[in-house]
């Protein structure tokens, strides 16, 4: 016979539910029981993979630690790992021992909450053991505490051995009838390889890398696209509120995100030419964002407001740059 135990607390020294699960397994190694531990705490990057472990083990023992709320995160991921990857043909063969001892409220709690989550999982739940102890000293003071810790590990024993039945528990009936939960259909090799595809930090880091260079790549293409579409962006608005300023000549080249060319403005005296593409030289070079450009193009801004507030780059002839507000009256026109 094999039980495996998984404890789900922190493993601090004065942590009663170490206590009990070390005299549990000490009686069951003495009935020649083959007993294997698994702290969750040092082993929270594989928790996933936990449930395969199951395959080999007759009855399993849950131990938690009640500190503050619940049974905690360790315990709560294991049996979650359990519902999405545990084989559910062997979970319903194997026999579970709820243990939970707390330091605060709530231990009778964290008792029920392992023995339903088990019993919706499709296992059989033993009876178990929980208790409120403030300080674990006192299990050397009160001798009669070890006698009921012995006296369920061997009752444990003997379900196991006697494989014996259990009543049907609602849960089961409730689940078959109202739980919808989309779940995958895999084989057990299936379900163990993708478990440990999502224990793997590195694996599951790459997966993030690739979504993000494919959200990438389809952003661009999309604003490519868009880009193509829509040569006249923005123009037209320049046009229509062009006010031209004797004896100025400039080239104004302006980056707007999302745009692939440059929108090029070039203005002299009362002639505006205004194209996206390249030019060999611009007197003033400035790069912006598309809602600061909308912003100056319906009035919630000007240029040099844009440029003082950081929402717009410059660089180049700082007077002629100042003209911008002068050539196109967006604040007096709208």
């Amino acid at each position: 016979m094999k039980i495996n135990i998984y404890y789900g607390g922190r493993g601090l020294m004065d942590d009663p539910t170490l206590y009990v699960i070390n005299k549990m397994q000490t009686v069951l190694e003495e009935l020649h029981v083959a007993v294997e531990r698994f702290n969750l705490y040092e082993l929270k990057n594989s928790i996933t993979t936990l449930p395969q472990t199951i395959k080999t083990a007759d009855g399993i023992i849950l131990a938690s630690t009640v500190e503050w709320y619940g049974i905690g995160g360790y315990m709560h991921q294991f049996l979650d790992s359990c519902w999405l990857y545990g084989d559910k043909e062997k979970i319903a063969k194997t026999y579970m021992c709820p243990i939970v001892m707390s330091t605060t409220y709530g231990e009778r709690e964290g008792k029920l909450t392992l023995t339903g989550a088990w019993e919706i999982l499709g296992g059989l739940p033993c009876s178990g053991i929980c208790g409120y102890i403030a300080d674990p000293s006192i299990f050397e003071d009160k001798k009669e505490y070890n006698v009921i810790i012995e006296k369920k590990a061997e009752n444990m024993y003997r379900t196991i051995n006697q494989k014996m039945a259990c009543l049907p528990a609602s849960n089961q009936a409730v689940k078959q009838k109202v739980s919808f939960t989309k779940t995958i259909d895999l084989t057990p090799q299936e379900s163990e390889q993708l478990s440990q595809y999502v224990s793997d930090d590195s694996y599951v880091k790459r997966q993030k890398q690739d979504i993000q260079e494919l959200t990438s790549l389809f952003k661009d293409l999309m604003n490519n696209g868009g880009q193509e579409e829509n040569e006249e962006e923005f123009i037209k608005e320049f046009k229509g509120h062009f006010v031209p300023q004797p004896g100025l000549k400039a080239v104004y080249k302006m980056q707007i995100e999302g745009k692939k060319k440059p929108l090029i403005i070039k203005v002299d005296g009362p002639e505006d030419t205004y194209s996206y593409g390249g030019t060999d030289k611009a007197d003033v070079e400035v790069s912006m964002s598309r809602e600061a450009m909308e912003d100056v193009i319906f009035a919630r801004m000007t240029f040099q407001r844009a440029f003082m507030s950081g929402a717009m780059k410059m660089k180049g002839d700082f007077k002629i740059f100042r003209s911008l507000d002068q050539i196109f009256t967006f604040m007096e026109k709208i």
